[in-house]
């Protein structure tokens, strides 16, 4: 019987194309400090490149649909075969979706004289695959505990389609699809960071014979989505109202109840653990700014970086680095280096942060922007080896190995 294993070790091309997370979370990296130092020229009045949108919607639609889809479809890719027992997309099919990634990253960045049909129908074209892939596996493999995930990659897809829209017609920077599409990427990461984060952190801590383990999901936790659903309808329809203030900021505050179950002040001595529980705090952190600043208490846009930048940045490289070691059969632990990378795009996330609320600092911007490209430029290098090489062969367990 064909195995996963079996079939990434019969791939004769390149290692690059073994499996799902290797291009794609490679890729990723390369994309966030590409895309970030393009940014940094169009904040200084310069246009380096034809891009098809306004730079400010530029900007957002390169971190949360560029960005993003090759993470989502990197994690997919890997993940769905272990959800479903089934065989995963190696070889030229793999190929073929980095290309289809590739060719939407192409017509939005050079695409400013082309139709923006054209352009919206070569950026989608990942979405519709991974639409049909996730489909395809949850009903023959029948496993629909994982339908909300795949209802979740649809509506990010169709935000992404209806920002194209408002660019054509419009300003799309603070649009339906930006926030739709917005809301549907923090709720995935409550979702699957609900799953993964006290799952990593109980294996962790047993191997270390802690007493104190993470709670286990139950009805509180559900409780708590259904609050981070409302309140991420809200934020959609009604960003600056009242209601959307009082439901965003009720939400963080459950989800910061919701981590502190976790356990996570226990697992210090090891940063792929610890990372995990900052993202999720900075996910909640983020629904209490955007309550904050639909109140007029602090500034929109850095309320919104916490979220961005905190956790949807760290919250990725976190899985990316974690996900790249342990499948390609190294221990999962973070280097010296690899903390270090945490700790840049923390900093990044509360420079933009401050520069919200000194918008005459300009050098806050730059700070974050480095930081930013520090952190995923980082990756890209130190990963790089790992992510295009042959998986190692299994080592015995050590006492420094994660869950």
């Amino acid at each position: 019987m064909t195995t996963t294993a079996r079939q990434s070790r019969d791939w004769t091309g390149p290692a690059l194309f073994s499996f799902g997370f290797r291009p794609f979370f490679l890729f990723s990296g390369l994309w966030a400090a590409f895309a970030m130092v393009v940014w940094v020229f169009l904040l200084a009045g310069r246009d380096p490149l034809p891009i098809a949108f306004a730079p400010t919607d530029w900007h957002v639609h390169a971190f949360i649909f560029g960005y993003l889809s090759a993470v989502i479809a990197g994690f997919l890719l890997t993940a769905v075969p272990n959800w479903t027992g089934r065989l995963p997309v190696v070889g030229w099919p793999l190929a073929g979706l980095v290309g289809l990634w590739l060719l939407g990253r192409l017509a939005v960045l050079i695409g400013g004289g082309w139709s923006a049909w054209v352009v919206a129908a070569l950026d989608l074209g990942l979405s519709v695959a991974l639409i049909a892939f996730l489909t395809r596996e949850i009903i023959t493999g029948r496993n629909w505990r994982n339908l909300p995930v795949l209802g979740l990659i649809a509506l990010f897809a169709v935000s992404n389609g209806l920002f194209h829209i408002e660019a054509a017609i419009g300003h799309a920077q603070d649009g339906y699809g930006l926030r739709l599409g917005l809301a549907a990427v923090l709720m995935l990461i409550a979702l699957i960071g609900g799953r993964i984060v006290p799952s990593f952190t109980r294996n962790w801590l047993a191997k270390r014979n802690a007493t104190r383990l993470p709670v286990a999901f139950n009805r509180a936790d559900g409780g708590v989505l259904g609050l981070t659903g409302v309140a991420l309808l809200a934020f959609v329809l009604v960003p600056y109202g009242m209601v959307t203030a009082g439901l965003c900021i009720s939400a963080g505050l459950a989800n910061l109840w919701r981590v502190a179950r976790w356990q996570g002040w226990q697992t210090g001595p090891e940063p792929l653990v610890w990372v995990l529980h900052a993202a999720y705090m900075l996910l909640a952190l983020g629904f209490v700014s955007v309550g904050a600043s639909a109140l007029d208490l602090m500034p929109q846009s850095g309320a919104r970086h916490v979220w961005l930048a905190g956790a949807i940045g760290l919250m990725t490289l976190a899985v990316m680095t974690r996900a790249s070691l342990g499948h390609a059969g190294l221990p999962l632990t973070a280097s010296r280096q690899v903390a270090a990378l945490y700790l840049a795009l923390i900093g990044a996330t509360f420079a933009r942060l401050l520069a919200g609320f000194a918008p005459g600092e300009v050098w806050l911007m730059h700070l974050s922007a480095g930081l930013w490209i520090l952190a995923f430029g980082g990756f890209s290098l130190i990963y790089w080896p790992i992510l295009t090489r042959p998986k190692h062969a299994p080592k015995p367990a050590s006492r420094r190995q994660t869950g």
